[in-house]
């Protein structure tokens, strides 16, 4: 918030609208006053009760915290939550805010989750608009009281609260608006974009004053994550947008929207690999996390692009060079395979260990392949684990130095080899050109930023990858995904492996003519069951 600028924690007295949902004045006067069936008989305890709350237990404690917030009686409404230290400070800041009139009108229950809505009126600075919004709660068993409670949640208060700390705020607003465009001076926005939505708040907090807006006076969700742009839930006064020129591609951008839903779980990138700008980012993600930016997870084989680099430029082999691929190979007493259902070929030159996927061809380098060297070929050559300015926070990949059996693991993309994304769809620009361009989503000259610098790759190593990469894509694990794009292609498919998890994660990443896109889908599969026609879909658009 601007120095000097006034502003309150969202709260106020609520009213509960007792509706249809059968929450009855007796039930709450009786929950709040600890009512309920007598004991076995004066002075001796009643039984713990366990097992799922009852639906006269669900009706009658959400109906007694409704009551109780309502009131303001924030102690007593944490009491009825089984996280009371937390609940009692977000629900104790109303009582210092700008909302009234609030009706909450509960819905028909579920088992044991409850929705509602609540409406009412924000007021600041002589400024009123009506609020309304649906939220849910669920009424759990204490583990050690047996009594139903509330099970806490910040989204008890308001859906957009994400973090235990998050909080409401009403006043002016910390940052002036910003009319976002893309490219070609298409409006973006959270309507037409919805995954877009976290990244507009990102960059109307870093860029709304530089863009010349006035702010104005909002109701906001201000997160606790470090990193995070405040959430504007609503306008009680408007402030004057400035315009914010980004890299995206509309028309791109709808396509990985359009992408990104047909999978759960998952996020994808596009990038121009002549300039590195962003050209789309989506995610579907049920945590409403910019996963495509900020995700820190194994890339499973689509890290054989830089894996490959690597062999190459320290002479291991080449393209057309030995790389066989037997059905498992052993790298300090840790034992590799592959894919189920690929077959052995002690003959295969690293293209084609390459295009089939072949986990064992690679691990057979990893006692030849000395301490640092994938590190040093990841940062130096492809710029990953450098300090991307990329406009917003992003993550930019990390490979570690390794030894042993690390090694091995992370030549297949497994181990401590950590990216995203972002970063995947980088390495495919860079492999693909041979330059590293740091991504970027708005212009460096925008704020004077300085992109981090890698020194790329030779040409041989370049037209090395792309032939490696096409092949993937014509004949290879990815030929049925890429089928049908046309011009300069290539592809690279991939699964990572999760402890703990039945299906691994699903990777894919490739390029057609300037377009290159990166996409992951948590619990996807095998490379081409989700994140391969989503990467296609963009491309295609692209």
């Amino acid at each position: 918030m601007r120095k000097g600028a006034k502003a309150a924690v969202i709260g106020s007295v609520f009213a509960v609208m007792v509706g249809g949902a059968g929450y009855g004045a007796f039930n709450i006067v009786n929950a709040l006053d600890g009512g309920g069936a007598a004991g076995p008989g004066d002075g001796e305890p009643a039984a713990v009760k366990s097992g799922p709350p009852s639906g006269s237990e669900v009706k009658d404690t959400s109906a007694a915290f409704f009551a109780a917030w309502a009131k303001g009686q924030a102690s007593v409404a944490a009491d009825l939550t089984n996280n009371a230290a937390r609940a009692e400070p977000l629900l104790a800041s109303y009582g210092a805010a700008h909302i009234t009139g609030v009706k909450i009108t509960p819905g028909a229950a579920s088992g044991a989750v409850v929705p509602y809505r609540v409406e009412a009126t924000v007021s600041f600075g002589g400024k009123s608009k009506p609020l309304s919004y649906a939220s849910r709660l669920t009424v759990v068993r204490g583990v050690t009281t047996g009594k139903a409670l509330v099970d806490w949640q910040p989204s008890v208060v308001h859906p957009q609260l994400k973090n235990m700390d998050d909080t409401l705020v009403t006043g002016a607003s910390s940052a002036p608006p910003i009319e976002a465009v893309d490219r070609d001076g298409k409006v973006l926005t959270k309507e037409k974009y919805p995954s877009l939505g976290p990244i507009l708040d990102q960059l109307r907090a870093k860029y709304g004053d530089k863009a010349g807006g006035r702010p104005g006076v909002e109701l906001t969700v201000r997160h606790a994550a470090p990193g995070s742009a405040d959430t504007a839930l609503l306008t009680l006064a408007e402030g004057r947008p400035g315009k914010l020129r980004t890299t995206l591609s509309a028309g791109v951008q709808a396509a990985a929207e359009k992408a990104v839903q047909k999978y759960a779980q998952s996020s994808a990138v596009a990038v121009k690999p002549s300039t590195g700008e962003v050209l789309a980012v989506a995610n579907n993600r049920t945590d409403g996390w910019n996963a495509a930016f900020l995700g820190e997870v194994a890339p499973g084989s689509t890290m054989k692009i830089v894996s490959a680099a690597t062999l190459i430029d320290k002479g291991l082999t080449s393209a057309n060079g030995p790389a066989p691929c037997p059905s498992s190979a052993v790298s300090d007493s840790q034992t590799f395979h592959n894919l189920k259902g690929m077959r052995a070929n002690e003959n295969a030159t690293l293209s084609e260990s390459f295009a089939r996927s072949c986990n064992t061809a690679f691990v057979k380098f990893a006692d030849d392949v000395q301490d640092g060297w994938l590190n040093a070929e990841a940062r130096d050559r492809f710029g990953i684990g450098l300090d991307w300015k990329t406009g917003i926070p992003s993550f930019d990949g990390s490979v570690p130095v390794s030894t042993g059996p690390d090694t091995a693991a992370g030549l297949i993309g497994q181990g401590q080899v950590q990216m995203n994304p972002l970063n995947m769809a980088s390495v495919t620009a860079t492999a693909m050109t041979g330059t590293f361009r740091q991504p970027v989503i708005v212009p460096l000259s925008l704020d004077g930023r300085e992109p981090a610098q890698a020194r790329g790759l030779s040409p041989s190593t370049v037209q090395q990858l792309r032939s490696m990469m096409n092949r993937t894509a014509t004949s290879g694990t990815a030929a049925d995904v890429m089928a049908g794009l046309s011009g300069r292609i290539g592809a690279k498919t991939g699964s990572a492996e999760v402890d703990g998890r039945a299906r691994s994660d699903s990777w894919f990443t490739g390029y057609r003519d300037d377009v290159a896109a990166a996409a992951m889908t948590q619990d996807g599969g095998h490379g081409v069951d989700a994140s391969g026609p989503l990467v296609a879909e963009v491309l295609r658009a692209g």
